[in-house]
């Protein structure tokens, strides 16, 4: 098959499966925007039957200005489509797209009959409906986003869920006789633990500091503050910490004025190059994730299943019936609800791994061996292959 894959956030076990699919004999483009920041993955390093190509290039996305952000991204959707089109490829297979992105392309694509498959790693019109009450734009924008996200799930020849929780809407959207669900994993021979202290880690002055470590995307949903809070109830019980984030976007300064109020020792960095991603979490003592209460059923940030590949304790600050907390729990650590009351719980929880480094290392192995146990790729690149076999074949609706 020509086979094009866009992954509008450029995750790594995305770019793995059209690796994997590419070995396997199929032709491969792997689409991914770069006007969305965010951390990538290997991205690079085109292989035979196998190219890496970007869209969004000269686009600087307004993220705080929603209207211009809305047309910023239909035009994005309008410039995926122009290199769908360019590329011909047998079937198309899309992930992470916002709505007007999706929208856009699902469209173009129903017009070039493209069979594709939508990837859905998100529920937008869900996490949209939690704002609605906040301001009346936003109930507007949910129902809008909701009808549009709909519409490009029924043009959709087949649809790709990564949880259970996935097909209660829809079922509601009447697309749930198209969907497999396949859990999302992260790459286990990129990402691979590495010992507490290293090249990175010297290189930011964390050697001999107890450090307390997110890297990944953060939205202002997620209440970013808890990190600092979970950072001060530390302190206070004893055991000061370094609270590390490796981020961009609009946490950043949330972040910098909540530890300048609390006196919370931080440091702030970017998005770091993927080859060094284990280097950075293996620099973390305890690593920590953070999810919105109503993000639970539709969203599992994939940095728990990359914290999990690193071989460290993770702290959840997140729903407990999300995927990650039921993975996170298998392998001995700890989900805690995204909340300041439940900081004190959390923090003594902590405070117990950082004080016994034997526990700590235990626990690190136990991520491991879950990591080695749920991600093996063979298996689902084997799933995505018959499917997009099958969707191939299948006229574009």
């Amino acid at each position: 098959m020509r086979i094009l894959v866009h992954d509008y956030s450029g995750h790594p076990f995305q770019a793995q499966l059209s690796r994997e699919l590419a070995r396997r004999g199929h032709d491969v483009v792997h689409s991914t925007c770069t006007a969305y920041v965010s951390g990538k993955g290997n991205l690079a390093g085109n292989a035979p039957r196998l190219r890496f190509v970007t869209i969004g290039d000269s686009t600087a996305l307004r993220k705080e200005h929603y209207f211009q952000r809305l047309c910023q991204e239909t035009l994005l959707g309008l410039e995926l489509a122009r290199q769908v089109r360019r590329e011909k490829p047998d079937v198309a297979m899309l992930s992470n797209l916002p709505i007007p992105m999706l929208v856009a392309a699902a469209a173009v694509l129903k017009r070039l009959g493209i069979p594709w498959v939508l990837w859905h790693q998100d529920v937008t019109a869900v996490a949209l409906k939690t704002f609605a009450g906040v301001a009346k734009s936003m109930g507007v924008a949910a129902r809008v986003f909701g009808a549009g996200e709909k519409w490009a799930a029924r043009k959709a020849t087949a649809i790709v869920v990564i949880a259970q929780s996935f097909l209660r809407i829809h079922q509601q959207w009447g697309t749930d006789a198209k969907v497999t669900v396949i859990p999302n994993w992260a790459p286990l021979d990129e990402i691979v633990p590495r010992t507490r202290e290293n090249d990175w880690s010297a290189e930011q002055g964390l050697n001999g500091v107890r450090t307390v470590l997110y890297s990944g995307t953060l939205g202002l949903k997620h209440n970013p503050v808890l990190l600092v809070q979970l950072a001060e109830r530390l302190r206070e019980r004893g055991t000061p910490v370094r609270l590390v984030v490796v981020n961009d976007g609009p946490a950043v300064p949330v972040l910098r004025r909540a530890a300048a109020a609390r006196g919370v020792d931080l440091t702030l960095l970017p998005f770091q190059p993927y080859a060094r991603l284990p280097e950075v979490l293996g620099s973390g003592d305890l690593l920590v994730v953070v999810l919105a209460a109503d993000a639970g059923q539709f969203s599992v940030p994939s940095k728990t299943l990359s914290y999990l590949c690193a071989g460290r304790p993770v702290l959840g600050l997140m729903p407990g019936d999300n995927l990650a907390a039921h993975l996170l729990r298998q392998a001995g650590s700890a989900v805690f609800p995204p909340a300041e009351s439940a900081l004190d719980e959390a923090s003594a929880w902590a405070q117990e791994i950082l004080s016994d480094p034997a526990r700590a290392e235990s626990l690190g192995k136990e991520s491991r061996a879950l990591a080695e146990r749920e991600f093996a790729l063979e298996d689902c690149a084997s799933r995505f292959e018959d499917i997009l076999r099958t969707v191939s074949r299948t006229p574009a609706r």
